[in-house]
């Protein structure tokens, strides 16, 4: 659910001062059940010019194995990628790496204005063979090494079905590699391409270890939207291992839950811990959570009867408003000790159409998630109340992505 309400653009705040990125956070009713809450958190990366944009060190590592041969596979990686090539500055460099029964370098690293090179490399691009990704992986990242800029962004873009089949393809063994060159200030991205033997697994632990992000591609659209739209966020890291903590005041809140991220859940002595690997914010990208929160209704909690400790409230939490205090760490993209900003989040009784059109949208996306899910937590949550939440907070929508979703939902409905 955490990727579908992701995938969309919300309006937050620019940041001002210090920090690489704003935060922003409502309180409303929860829309798929009254008795509840749902608190919405924003953040919003730093929008960078692109010709502002570190100078960048590319390598495109390309499956060309038989299984890329379909219409929405190669020949759709190739067109995605020449939109991506219109991007490149002459101060940027990119190689091709492809790999299939073997890998090979197919482009050495070539300056940004040299547009017609790289773009008649890709055309050449054929697909045949079994999939050797490991022998690939090891050879995008010597390229990335051999020309790696020092103040620049190296990053690895890797465009495939997913389908490792041949070679060192234990996701383990793969995590170990990509974190060791991550380290060396290395990041990776990954493409995902075609159905049927797509395996997203791969794709997530390749970007999360990656200091990267990934997407789905089907159509040029949304290729235009990853590479095109989205390129700085795509591109270059503004803040790595973002993590955010909140701590609930047990005298409102008596208990929550996070709507998805379920892969992404850290322990609570991880937070601290600055060698725990955590997510990464790209400029100008938005990371959204949503919490339900079920109130604590006087007398309504539940005693302690642990026999060797109790859990009494101080003055703060008893006389004050907060709902919570959420915590964020993150890193400076070449640092190594992170930075700890704190919010405090008070109480307040709207309803979720009082909010803004960031929370409506948002709650419409996790409404229909639940219901695609069959959630247990979904309440009274149906078709219409997310098409009608969504609907009343469509927006500007310049891109048609909302109104896209807000078809999908109909569709669905009568699936």
């Amino acid at each position: 659910i955490e990727e579908m309400v992701n995938y969309f653009t919300y309006n937050y705040p620019e940041p001002e001062g210090e920090h690489p990125f704003a935060i922003y956070q409502e309180l409303a009713h929860c829309p798929w059940n009254e008795d509840n809450m749902l608190l919405h958190i924003g953040l919003q990366g730093e929008k960078i010019e692109t010709k502002n944009l570190p100078a960048s060190n590319i390598v495109f590592l390309i499956d060309v194995s038989g299984s890329m041969s379909s219409q929405n596979k190669l020949p759709l990686l190739k067109k995605a990628f020449k939109l991506l090539v219109q991007q490149l500055r002459e101060e940027d460099r990119v190689a091709i790496v492809v790999y299939a029964g073997s890998s090979g370098l197919v482009l050495p690293p070539t300056t940004g204005d040299q547009k017609e090179t790289i773009l008649k490399a890709l055309e050449k691009l054929q697909s045949g063979g079994s999939t050797a990704g490991a022998a690939g992986l090891k050879l995008a990242y010597q390229v990335a090494s051999d020309n790696f800029m020092e103040e620049g962004n190296n990053r690895i873009i890797i465009a495939t079905d997913g389908d490792f089949n041949v070679g060192q393809s234990s996701n383990a063994e793969m995590e170990r590699l990509i974190e060791k060159e991550r380290e060396k200030g290395i990041f990776i991205s990954a493409l995902g391409f075609g159905m049927g033997n797509y395996q997203d697994d791969k794709m997530e632990i390749i970007a999360d270890k990656g200091n990267g992000n990934y997407a789905y591609i089907d159509n040029i659209l949304e290729a235009k939207k990853v590479l095109v739209n989205e390129f700085g966020g795509t591109l270059y890291t503004i803040a790595k291992d973002v993590k955010i903590q909140i701590e609930f005041n047990p005298a409102i809140v008596e208990s929550y839950r996070l709507i998805g991220y379920e892969n992404r859940l850290l322990n609570n002595e991880d937070f601290e811990n600055d060698k725990k690997d955590a997510g990464e914010l790209g400029a100008g990208h938005t990371v959204t959570a949503l919490y339900e929160i079920k109130l604590a209704n006087s007398g309504s909690l539940k005693k302690n009867n642990l026999k060797y400790q109790t859990s009494n409230l101080n003055n703060l939490a008893k006389e004050g408003d907060e709902v919570s205090t959420v915590k964020f760490r993150y890193k400076k993209p070449d640092g190594h000790l992170s930075i700890l900003i704190e919010e405090v989040i008070p109480y307040s009784e709207k309803s979720i159409f009082e909010m803004s059109d960031n929370f409506r949208f948002s709650s419409a996306v996790a409404e229909f998630g639940m219901l695609l899910r069959n959630s247990e937590h979904k309440g009274s949550a149906s078709y219409q109340s997310a098409i009608n939440l969504a609907q009343g907070a469509k927006g500007r929508d310049s891109e048609g992505y909302r109104s896209e979703f807000i078809q999908l939902i109909k569709l669905s409905e009568h699936l």
